[in-house]
């Protein structure tokens, strides 16, 4: 009998994942990332990097993001963006403190990139290729991929021999935060 009520509950468990849909991820800490291979879709965690993810939300919802490029892209390591000026020496003016934490950088983790000054991140970022776990607790983790990698490794590639200078470089056609995005559809 105890074997019977085991197997039935389960089963139980196993349909009710079949059948309730999945959590739908939070649109207001969600961002909509298009490039020229596709949209990419982003997870902000707003408990690891509180700071940073406002900053970059506040960044978004300014246009700031549109049509900059990824100025630096290291094939095998990271894609790297967010500079007006597209050389890796601008941002928006707004230095963000650092929030380092005990989280990994893996394969789509979103980095705040920063100068040999822990508290100098602003607007860029780099998205992680595959892990590297040599940055881990000396970068701020705020973000993951959570679908469209692929079109992350799309990017155009930068020289290996001048840091990943990217020549002609892919661009961010938009970024949104999806509860923004979804309002205007609705």
């Amino acid at each position: 009998m105890l074997r019977s009520a085991r197997l039935f509950g389960a089963v139980a468990s196993l349909l009710l994942l079949v059948i309730l849909p999945a959590r739908a991820a939070d649109p207001e800490n969600t961002i909509y990332m298009d490039v020229p291979a596709g949209r990419v879709v982003i997870e902000l965690d707003p408990q690891l990097a509180p700071q940073t993810v406002a900053h970059v939300k506040e960044l978004t919802r300014r246009g700031f993001y549109d049509g900059l490029s990824f100025h630096r892209v290291i094939d095998g390591f990271m894609a790297q963006t967010g500079d007006p000026k597209g050389d890796g020496t601008g941002g928006s003016g707004k230095n963000v403190k650092a929030e380092f934490t005990q989280a990994h950088f893996v394969r789509g983790t979103l980095g705040l990139a920063r100068s040999a000054d822990p508290n100098s991140g602003d607007s860029q970022f780099f998205i992680c290729f595959k892990p590297a776990p040599f940055l881990d607790g000396k970068y701020t983790v705020f973000g993951q991929v959570v679908s469209g990698m692929e079109f992350i490794d799309a990017i155009k590639k930068g020289d290996p021999n001048n840091n990943g200078k990217v020549a002609n470089p892919d661009h961010i056609v938009r970024m949104q935060i999806a509860a923004d995005a979804d309002k205007k559809k609705g």
